[in-house]
């Protein structure tokens, strides 16, 4: 079967100190004094993995995992420190779903400038805009500054937009779990209608009920490491094991 993303010895670093809380001037200060403080805090280390066609692989790990980080390099808008990433087809990622709007716009503006962030087209847009309004049950509110909606609308209308294309990589980061329980229902429809046309998939969720029901292969990160990857039931169970051990029973 076709390799459609790999990763090899992936690691993800970030920088930290001083330079977050103060200005130019005084950074130089400070760095011309040998007071300057900075640290590497490495968000994801040495991490391999391989989707083929039509593999669907879960991604699990309790908070400060690594997990979106991990998804952000995927998606290439993070470039890993060491290591590569080969992708192979074309990438849709629903992450962060309530980013990149304006509050001051409107439904209608927002909606064109998110599909603008995405790569699509105008006259794409003008063709599917009437369709983003129905799927998102936001016709209503068209006219209404963003910022006026809820949080569940703000997500149904990025869930609405992303989910536009037929790509051949998905990436899902906990967004099954968008608006209430009947657009629930329907965004996760929609990406079964997806997944059931073809593309590879990457799911992060901390419902491992829905990771057993949904993935073929697993990977577990913790504090940024691979701790495991393998068979789904296999993994799951292991990891559950050390929830257990924590005293909890989900991340």
């Amino acid at each position: 079967m076709k390799t459609m993303l790999k990763a090899e010895h992936v690691s993800i670093s970030y920088k930290i100190g001083d330079f977050k809380d103060i200005g130019l001037k005084e950074w130089t200060m400070r760095h011309l004094k040998h007071q300057y403080h900075v640290e590497t805090f490495m968000a994801v280390q040495d991490v391999s993995f391989e989707l083929l066609e039509g593999d669907m692989l879960g991604i699990v790990g309790t908070n400060g995992a690594g997990k979106s980080t991990l998804l952000k390099a995927v998606t290439g808008v993070m470039e890993p420190r060491e290591g590569h990433i080969q992708r192979s087809g074309s990438i849709a990622a629903l992450l962060e779903l309530g980013s990149g709007f304006d509050g001051d716009l409107t439904v209608r503006e927002n909606a064109y400038l998110r599909g603008a962030m995405l790569g699509y087209t105008k006259e794409f847009m003008d063709e599917t805009y009437e369709h983003i309004l129905d799927f998102s049950e936001l016709r209503e509110f068209e006219e209404r500054p963003f910022k006026q909606l809820s949080t569940g609308m703000q997500s149904r209308l990025a869930f609405s937009i992303a989910s536009l294309v037929q790509p051949e990589i998905l990436i899902l980061d906990e967004v099954l779990s968008v608006g209430d329980g009947a657009f629930q229902e329907k965004s996760a429809k929609k990406m079964r209608e997806i997944i059931d046309g073809g593309a590879a998939t990457i799911l992060v969720s901390h419902s491992l009920a829905q990771i057993r029901a949904s993935c073929n292969k697993v990977l577990w990160l913790h504090k940024g490491r691979q701790v495991d990857l393998g068979e789904t039931a296999a993994v799951c169970d292991r990891y559950e094991e050390f929830l257990a051990g924590l005293g909890r029973t989900d991340p």
